[in-house]
C-alpha cells in the first residue's frame, strides 16, 4: 500500500465508510463488510491486513461504551482463549503459505455462510451442561476462520445465539471477542510481513472513515426500516461471496 495511488486510497477509505455505515445501521460486522468489498479489488491478504486496526479500535470503543469486560471474560474465557491461540497459530504459519486462489475460495465461502446463516437460520438452543464444549468448538472454528480470513463471525454468532445470550450481553461479548481475536491476528501478520509499518499506518488511518460511517449508520437506523436494509445488505454480501468463489474456481 505504500506505493498505492491516491485513487486506490480514496476507494479504500470509501469502502471503510460503507462498512461502518452497514455496521451502524444493521449491526453486521465491520470486518465482514470491509474485507468482502476490498477483496473484490485487491489481494485478500492486503484486505485482511488493512482491516485489523479499524476493527481493533472500533471494538475497543465498543468495549468502553458497553463495559462488562470482566463479566464477559469470566463467562466466555474458554472461547476467547481458544480463539486467540488458534488465530495466532493460523495467521503466523498458514495464511502466508496458502495459495491466493485457496484463500479467495475460503473467504468467499465464509462470507456466503455468514450471509445465509444470518438470513435464514436460527441454531437450536445449547444446554448449559454443554457450554464448555460449545465454547471450545466454536472458539477453535472461529480461530481457524479468523486466522485465514480476518472474519470469525459465523461460529461466534452461532454459539452466542445457541446460548440465547441477551441483546446487551451479546453486544458486550462480541466487542470483547473481536478485540481479543484481533490482537494475535496483528501479531501473526506482523511476524510474517503481511503487516508492516506502511500498511499499519494506512490501517490506523482507516479508523476515522469507519467511525464516520458508523455514526451515519446509527442515524439512518433511527429513520429507516433497519431489518429490510439488513436483508438487502446480506443479499449483497452473498453476491460478493459467490463472486469470490467464482474467481477462485474459474
Amino acid at each position: 500500500m505504500s506505493a498505492a495511488g491516491p485513487e486506490l486510497l480514496a476507494l479504500v477509505a470509501l469502502i471503510f465508510v460503507l462498512a461502518g455505515l452497514v455496521k451502524g445501521t444493521t449491526g453486521i460486522g465491520l470486518p465482514t463488510a470491509a474485507v468482502g468489498m476490498m477483496s473484490q479489488i485487491m489481494d485478500p491478504r492486503q484486505a485482511i491486513a488493512l482491516v485489523v486496526f479499524p476493527s481493533l479500535l472500533a471494538n475497543a470503543w465498543q468495549m468502553w461504551r458497553q463495559g462488562r469486560v470482566v463479566q464477559v471474560l469470566r463467562r466466555f474465557w474458554l472461547f476467547i482463549g481458544c480463539l486467540m491461540v488458534i488465530i495466532g497459530i493460523v495467521s503466523a504459519y498458514l495464511t502466508v503459505a496458502i495459495r491466493t486462489e485457496t484463500l479467495i475460495l475460503v473467504l468467499g465461502c465464509v462470507i456466503c455462510l455468514f450471509s445465509i446463516s444470518s438470513l435464514a437460520w436460527s441454531p437450536p438452543a445449547l444446554p448449559a451442561r454443554y457450554d464448555k464444549l460449545g465454547q471450545a468448538v466454536a472458539g477453535t472454528a472461529s480461530g481457524v476462520l479468523g486466522g485465514l480470513t480476518g472474519i470469525w463471525a459465523p461460529p461466534m454468532v452461532t454459539y452466542l445465539m445457541a446460548r440465547r445470550v441477551e441483546k446487551e450481553d451479546f453486544v458486550a461479548a462480541t466487542g470483547v471477542m473481536i478485540f481479543a481475536g484481533t490482537l494475535p491476528l496483528i501479531g501473526g501478520f506482523w511476524s510474517t510481513g503481511l503487516l508492516n509499518g506502511d500498511m499499519a499506518a494506512v490501517s490506523v488511518a482507516m479508523f476515522m472513515p469507519a467511525l464516520l460511517g458508523f455514526t451515519l449508520g446509527e442515524t439512518i437506523r433511527r429513520r429507516l426500516d433497519a431489518e429490510r436494509f439488513r436483508t438487502v445488505v446480506l443479499l449483497v454480501f452473498l453476491a460478493m461471496g459467490l463472486n469470490l468463489i467464482r474467481r477462485a474456481v474459474f
